[in-house]
């Protein structure tokens, strides 16, 4: 269970250092990605995990990419990524998202990472409403996030990269249709 004992801080060039900690204690995160394969331009950043981590600094330092980070004192434990879909257009099963599309949100949700160190406290959900807290700062709309439908097999933490459909419905979000195989789109509105 999350305990009183952290805050919440925007991802920003004041907390990369906080952030940058966290992906380099999990080794760039899912192969070195930084979080960015979500970008766009993410194809033309500089090779492996040193251009990931130079093109995640460049985004955050322009205000182009966002997060909650969950923090314990001065260290990042956990983030969800957020932003709107100009910032974040490279979500998997873009075709059929596209093909279905009925409502283009305000912001994406995109990316829930936990440290391994903290996993199975609830700091998922604590990220998440974050996130929500974030955008409803930044004059709220209508949010999406795309978790992962987990059937009665466990599925690897790099399959759950956005949480599960649970989580989300907890979250106040409401299930708008499958995506891909075990993927959906979620979606709530925040009030600013």
């Amino acid at each position: 269970m999350a305990t009183t004992e952290h805050s919440i801080q925007p991802l920003t060039a004041d907390s990369w250092e906080a952030f940058a900690g966290l992906v380099e204690r999990h080794n760039g995160i899912f192969g070195g990605c930084w979080c960015t394969y979500f970008h766009p331009g993410c194809a033309e950043r500089g090779p492996g995990y040193e251009g990931s981590r130079v093109f995640k600094k460049q985004l955050v330092e322009a205000g182009r990419a966002h997060a909650a980070l969950v923090m314990l004192d001065d260290e990042a434990i956990a983030w969800a990524a957020f932003g709107t879909p100009d910032e974040l257009p490279n979500i998997h099963h873009s075709k059929q998202y596209l093909a279905e599309l009925d409502v283009l949100p305000d912001y994406r949700i995109t990316c829930i990472f936990v440290d391994k160190r903290h996993r199975r406290g609830g700091l998922a959900k604590v990220a998440l409403a974050g996130a929500l807290d974030l955008i409803a700062a930044r004059g709220g709309g209508v949010v999406e996030g795309y978790p992962h439908e987990i059937g009665e097999k466990r599925m690897s933490n790099s399959f759950v990269y956005n949480g599960t459909r649970t989580m989300y419905e907890e979250a106040g979000f409401e299930f708008v249709r499958s995506k891909g195989l075990r993927n959906t789109v979620m979606r709530r509105t925040v009030r600013p």
